[in-house]
């Protein structure tokens, strides 16, 4: 079983706290990335990060500085510490003990722009380039373009289930993939809104980060365990769901889900 989610914008180098143990898998691919966006001036980088100023400077800088191939970049962080993102804040690896390491290690996986796909202690630098960029690199014109199947291909290697935490800008790279062997559960956080229910953005950032932690808490080896959530008001529904979608709802009354 494996465990999908999105990375956050704002990122950090945290050096202190533990080491990294590992390399992104699709490293090859991303110093091609690097080598393209070090291409480009400062404005049309500005155009594909669609940023301030101040944002723009600081990821231009950082782009031009990168070392990937030597691993020497200052602030290199293992991946699951570095994004800063209300899904992360939620999860709290920070305060992760052992086994719950060793859980996400081997069990979840964030998809990325620049790095593809990344192990929890992957190292990683702070970067911008988000998945749905239109960056062109050769042939290709844009990133989804760019990574293909790839990032699918190195998620479903030896695995039969993905549970789906990510937002539709990142699950589309293995969405568009999905091949029939492959159970993949997307996970519904929705509530009541004047008779209707609708998933909001920020709550279902935090419930995806408690989500991953009761997970990792619990070492679940299965998706069903998943029903036994009951964090941030969220219970599961199975009148709500089906085996591709297990939705959570806050409150306990019974509506209809529309089309998702």
């Amino acid at each position: 079983m494996k465990i999908i989610i999105s990375p956050a914008k704002k990122m950090n180098c945290r050096t202190d706290f533990m080491p990294c143990s590992g390399t992104p898998v699709l490293l090859a691919r991303t110093q091609e990335l690097l080598e393209r966006v070090r291409q480009l001036t400062y404005n049309e980088a500005k155009a594909v990060w669609k940023c301030n100023d101040k944002i723009a400077e600081l990821n231009y800088r950082r782009f031009q500085e990168m070392d990937l191939a030597q691993g020497m970049t200052p602030g290199m962080t293992p991946a699951l510490l570095a994004y800063e993102g209300i899904q992360y804040q939620y999860m709290s690896p920070q305060v992760f003990e052992a086994r719950e390491w060793e859980y996400v290690q081997e069990h979840l996986r964030i998809l990325s722009g620049f790095y593809g796909i990344l192990k929890p202690l992957d190292k990683v630098t702070p970067y911008r380039l988000e998945m749905q960029a239109r960056l062109k690199i050769g042939d290709k014109k844009q990133l989804y373009d760019f990574w293909g199947s790839q990032i699918y291909d190195e998620l479903a290697k030896e695995e039969s289930c993905v549970i789906n935490l990510a937002s539709k800008e990142y699950s589309l790279c293995i969405e568009n993939y999905l091949s029939p062997e492959i159970r993949y559960i997307t996970c519904i956080f929705g509530e009541d809104s004047n008779g209707k229910i609708l998933q909001k953005g920020t709550q279902a950032k935090m419930a995806r980060g408690e989500m991953v932690r009761f997970l990792a808490e619990t070492g679940a080896g299965e998706p069903e365990k998943m029903k036994e959530f009951r964090r941030l008001g969220y219970t599961y529904r199975e009148d709500l769901s089906s085996g591709e979608k297990y939705v959570f709802l806050k409150g306990d009354r019974k509506k209809n889900v529309e089309d998702w």
